[in-house]
């Protein structure tokens, strides 16, 4: 061993002056993987960053043990969507990918390193004083067989004096092991969720529309705690057991060869077994996963809904729902307990059963005088920390695999590529940005209803500062134009431009920034009054509260906020619940008015109001569209006719345009006569009120 550490620098040495010869000489690669990461790749050694804005160039031959590691988890090469097209490697085989997982594992650790490095070296101290314990203690044993009565007492006190004083310091070692590797592990967790959350913040809307929002949760909160634990506790754990495992067996070679020899031939058929039910047991956890996240997405929606819940009565149902999916996890669990039952037994009955030929065969040894007492009790105890640390490793990678099961979901999410860019693109400037919009022969259908065509040849032009309003029949496509204009979409042919320039080569944070939207039921956050407006500026925590207030009065809203008890700073509730309609919209205004935007989108902003809130609300809006493009969606006639021109659409199609007074002028046209159904059920309303 020592000859091949001294022939080892030199074959180094040699093999790097080989490849600065040839072409095989690592060459850095740089390419994109998701917007604000960077990825860098080097062929022949390994160089990669994990999470967006990380970079870390680790040369092979300079680092420590612990870097060389990391670096070498980090040379996992291009990841799925790169965005420049290149080739992608072919899909990885069941072992390929457990072993991509494992790098990956590390390099989630690389930022961690020093730390994690110190806790390894506290670690080694605290493993090796353990592991001189059975050593000493059988020299305490044989002093007291072989020493004269009057030594006894005087090297007895020496012996524990010391042996005390070696515990003391392994347990500081062991501790502050622990605080580092607990740290650390919180630390790696809380940069894993800002990444997935980052990734998913840059997600396209139609991810969401396939992607349920209970899943998503689970992956961010479950996930990356289990897959925090195996790259900090459960690898320390792992780390420390096999140290002991190593050094246990080392000493038991030196206090018997033959005895070590008899021991280890049961270590083979041990090692087969963990690999089989490591196996068994990542799969096993990838689908408890999934039916976790199953389990989550039906009681956040039905939670998220309890009052339609409750109007249809429906609570036994739901409650039998979440019972099957639990229930399936515990179906999982128990084939998990009964792998986990059988495995463990398996080693547990190993380790007793080592323990006994030891005594049989250290019995016989002892009859021989080929051993004493206390050679045979630090034997039994190094055996005894054998079987410990074989449990430790079992139990290591059992947790390994479940964590490699809970990474590859979030793997999927940290790679994905957002198939609309989402910070990228030319951006106008505020000259030359005046608001005029135009689709031409837009070709569109929703990503997750294909087969479904929304429109086919949409055209619809729109000068700047002019206000449009957009009616139709329900389900003829109108908020559709309100999540194309927002980009939220992109359609299947044809253009969308404003001044001239295509949407789509502009830059969409910047272009949404200058967007203002009010819906029939806007959202609102669950936080105060002030901090919901506040969130139309461009950055909410420079915002007074003299310019909410503003805003709040623009939009009639500062009368009803100052009503209640604490004003401005009021909690609105989830989604605004503790809010009437006409407050929540008033509230949407005010938000939009602080973004002070160039185009406008209102979406059945007054739809669902009574007489007194639309007026309110309508006042509000009127002064929020001043100087702006405007789209308005709507039904009403008092809110269309502050227009300029209305277009009618149908069945994907604008099939009318021109001022409201024309197209009310036409019995047959389209515009007629859905303002005279709209005209006959306010008056049933108006009617049924009275």
């Amino acid at each position: 061993m020592a000859g091949l550490a001294l022939r080892l620098p030199l074959v180094v040495r040699l093999w790097r002056r080989q490849s600065l010869r040839s072409s095989s000489w690592p060459r850095l690669l740089f390419h994109p993987t998701v917007p604000g990461s960077a990825a860098w790749t080097a062929e022949g050694c390994g160089v990669a960053a994990l999470a967006p804005g990380t970079l870390h160039r680790v040369p092979l031959f300079s680092r420590p043990a612990f870097s060389w590691a990391a670096a070498a988890a980090k040379s996992s090469g291009k990841k799925p969507g790169d965005p420049q097209g290149t080739e992608q490697p072919p899909p990885a085989g069941p072992d390929e990918g457990a072993v991509s997982d494992a790098k990956r594992l590390l390099a989630l650790a690389y930022p961690e390193r020093l730390k994690l490095s110190a806790a390894i070296g506290f670690l080694a101290i605290s493993s090796v004083i353990t592991m001189s314990a059975p050593f000493f203690l059988g020299k305490v044993i044989d002093v007291v067989y072989t020493n004269p009565t009057g030594d006894l007492a005087e090297n007895l006190s020496t012996l524990c004096a010391l042996l005390t004083g070696i515990f003391m310091l392994g347990a500081a070692a062991n501790g502050i092991r622990v605080y580092l590797m607990q740290i650390s592990g919180q630390r790696i967790v809380n940069r894993l969720r800002a990444t997935i959350f980052s990734s998913l913040l840059k997600q396209e809307v139609a991810f969401f529309d396939k992607t349920s929002t209970g899943e998503l949760i689970n992956r961010l909160s479950s996930d990356t705690a289990l897959l925090g634990r195996s790259v900090t506790e459960n690898l320390s754990d792992g780390l420390r057991a096999a140290g002991q495992a190593s050094a246990a067996i080392g000493m038991m070679f030196f206090v018997s060869p033959k005895l070590a020899t008899f021991v280890l031939t049961l270590v083979p058929s041990l090692a087969v077994i963990a690999v089989l039910y490591g196996t068994y047991l990542r799969k096993l956890s990838r689908m408890t996963q999934n039916s976790l996240a199953e389990a989550t997405q039906l009681a956040e929606e039905r939670i998220g809904n309890l009052r339609t819940v409750r109007a249809f009565g429906h609570e036994l149902t739901e409650m039998k729902k979440y019972d099957n999916k639990i229930q399936y996890v515990l179906q999982l669990a128990k084939k998990e307990a009964i792998a986990g039952a059988g495995f463990f037994g398996a080693t547990g009955l190993s380790g007793n059963l080592i323990v006994l030929f030891v005594l049989y065969k250290g019995g016989l040894l002892m009859g021989g005088a080929h051993l004493t007492v206390g050679e045979l009790s630090s034997f039994l105890m190094y055996a005894f920390w054998v079987g410990i640390s074989i449990r430790g490793l079992s139990s290591f990678y059992t947790d390994l695999m479940k964590g490699l099961g809970a990474g590859g979901r979030l793997w999927e999410l940290i790679d994905r590529k957002p198939q609309l860019p989402f910070n990228e693109g030319t951006v106008l400037s505020q000259d030359a940005f005046r608001g005029a919009l135009e689709f031409k022969s837009v070709k569109f259908a929703y990503p997750a209803r294909p087969e479904t065509l929304i429109f086919e040849d949409f055209s619809l032009s729109m000068p700047a500062g002019s206000v449009m309003a957009l009616v139709g029949p329900s389900g003829s496509g109108k908020s559709t134009v309100v999540s194309l204009l927002l980009r939220l979409y992109d359609p299947l042919s044809g253009s969308i431009t404003v001044d001239g320039v295509d949407i789509r080569q502009l830059n969409p944070l910047w272009f949404r920034t200058n967007i203002g939207t009010v819906s029939q039921e806007p959202t609102l956050f669950s936080c105060s009054i002030a901090e919901n407006i506040a969130y139309g500026a461009e950055d909410p925590s420079t915002v007074t509260l003299a310019e909410i207030e503003k805003v709040a009065k623009i939009a009639n809203a500062s009368n009803f906020i100052q009503n209640f008890p604490k004003g401005f700073h009021t909690l609105v509730g989830e989604k605004g619940i503790l809010l009437s309609g006409g407050q929540k919209q008033r509230i949407a205004i005010a938000r939009a008015l602080l973004k002070n935007p160039k185009i406008l989108l209102l979406d059945e902003a007054t739809s669902a109001l009574d007489a007194e809130n639309e007026y309110l609300v309508q006042e509000a809006l009127d002064r929020l569209m001043e100087g702006r493009t405007v789209l308005i969606i709507a039904h009403r006639l008092s809110t269309i006719q502050n227009a300029n021109s209305v277009a009618v659409l149908d069945q994907g199609r604008i099939v009318e345009c021109g001022k409201h007074e024309t197209l009310l002028a036409n019995p047959n046209g389209l515009f007629s006569k859905l303002m005279k159904k709209q005209s006959f059920i306010q008056n049933i309303e108006h009617f049924a009120s009275n």
